[in-house]
């Protein structure tokens, strides 16, 4: 039997992730990679974990480790979450914290509340891979959300989406940091975000898994911070956090969170009862015991490893690139993009990188919502260790010196 014949009609929007088939590239030792956004696992604090688990599966506790969960997550996990969204500017306790599994279950859940077929997501172009792929099944239109010199007004995205049969539902963006691109937004650009949603009346989707990675420049408030302040409370906010501890802790729990107004906290929630019931006990236990014990270490630890890498990236570039190659210069994060001279197509071009310089990265087309943006790529640093950057760095700028003649 074809069982594809069966298949709804929004499976059609369904792609691999370009970046999950470059992980596989990891596998093969002689290949330099900067192409998976992961964290490195010599940075995860082993030790701690180790001693939460067994802290967790103590007799005292096992039993409530190893049973059914709440939906909302697990409550003392949520207390302290509240507390941290406080001291971001962001007063509220712990029904404003919604626990997912990864903040990607997250992104697929919003999707889920706010789109129907036709319906318009605004994404900047280009935008984090997954959020695409996490809307794309919800079968929305996507128009180009441009918070730094943008001069669409509202009326025309309105008439936009209203021609193609739905409205604007949200804008998702990701303010610090941005995957792919580095960039972060200041507070002027976050307020205009603010402003554009208020006048169309739709949501934001902030992502913040990068927030705490900066290494660099001073910190810019949340969007919802910014909310807060100007609806006088988050219960008045259109904003939604989407917070996760995989990029400071450890991405293999699938711990995240979403912070925002209670009345989509219950509809997450009724989400969640027919998804998975609820995130794994265990794991929301073991990240708190971790988080409470050294959170604010860990992130030190990393801003200090990630921070140096990131400088001897740009400085790889900076003495190996061709003239016509630029790129970003990330406060903080994972990434580097890089933009090529016109007609350079990036996707060719690591098909040539891969076989003759043995270089892995991600061709930029990915993160574009139309398929533009063919001739950029993204770099990311967190496993650029010493080899991939000496021996990496240079061997890509030696093909691009032959593509570019």
């Amino acid at each position: 039997m074809d069982m594809t014949e069966l298949f709804a009609t929004r499976s059609s929007r369904m792609r691999a992730s370009e970046i999950r088939e470059l992980l596989k590239l990891l596998d093969q030792p002689d290949i330099v990679s900067f192409a998976g956004g992961i964290p490195d696992p010599a940075l995860f604090p082993h030790e701690a974990f180790r001693e939460a688990y067994g802290r967790v599966l103590s007799p005292a506790t096992s039993n409530q480790a190893l049973q059914y969960q709440v939906s909302e997550g697990y409550r003392p996990l949520r207390q302290w979450l509240a507390g941290e969204m406080g001291k971001l500017g962001v007063p509220c306790d712990e029904t404003n914290i919604f626990i997912t599994s990864g903040s990607q279950q997250g992104l697929d859940y919003l999707g889920k509340l706010f789109l129907s077929p036709g319906d318009t997501a605004l994404v900047t172009w280009p935008t984090y891979l997954g959020a695409l792929q996490a809307f794309n099944a919800y079968e929305p239109r996507y128009d180009r959300l441009t918070p730094v010199g943008g001069n669409t007004t509202p009326d025309a995205y309105r008439a936009a989406a209203a021609s193609n049969g739905g409205r604007v539902k949200f804008s998702y963006l990701v303010p610090d940091f941005a995957n792919p691109t580095g960039e972060t937004l200041d507070e002027a650009a976050r307020n205009g975000v603010l402003d554009l949603a208020t006048e169309l009346d739709c949501a934001v989707i902030e992502d913040a898994a990068y927030r705490a990675l900066r290494y660099e420049g001073r910190d810019v408030p949340p969007i919802l911070a910014l909310d807060c302040a100007r609806s006088g409370g988050i219960e008045a906010t259109r904003t939604i956090y989407c917070g996760s501890f995989s990029k400071i802790l450890a991405p293999g729990l699938r711990v995240g969170w979403i912070c925002a107004a209670k009345p989509l906290i219950e509809k997450l929630v009724l989400a969640k009862q027919a998804s998975d019931l609820h995130s794994p006990s265990i794991n929301q236990m073991a990240i708190l015991d971790v988080a409470q014990a050294s959170y604010d270490a860990q992130v030190e630890r990393l801003k200090a490893a990630y921070g140096a890498r990131r400088d001897a990236l740009l400085a790889a570039l900076e003495a190996h690139m061709p003239a016509g190659v630029t790129w970003s210069r990330p406060e903080g994060g994972m990434f580097v993009w890089v933009t090529l001279p016109d007609g350079v197509d990036a996707a060719a071009l690591l098909a040539r990188s891969v076989a003759e310089a043995r270089v892995a990265f991600v061709p930029g087309g990915a993160f574009h919502a139309d398929g533009s943006g063919t001739n950029t790529l993204r770099l990311s640093f967190t496993l650029a260790d010493e080899r991939a950057v000496t021996e990496g760095v240079p061997r890509l700028g030696a093909l691009l010196k032959r593509t570019l003649g």
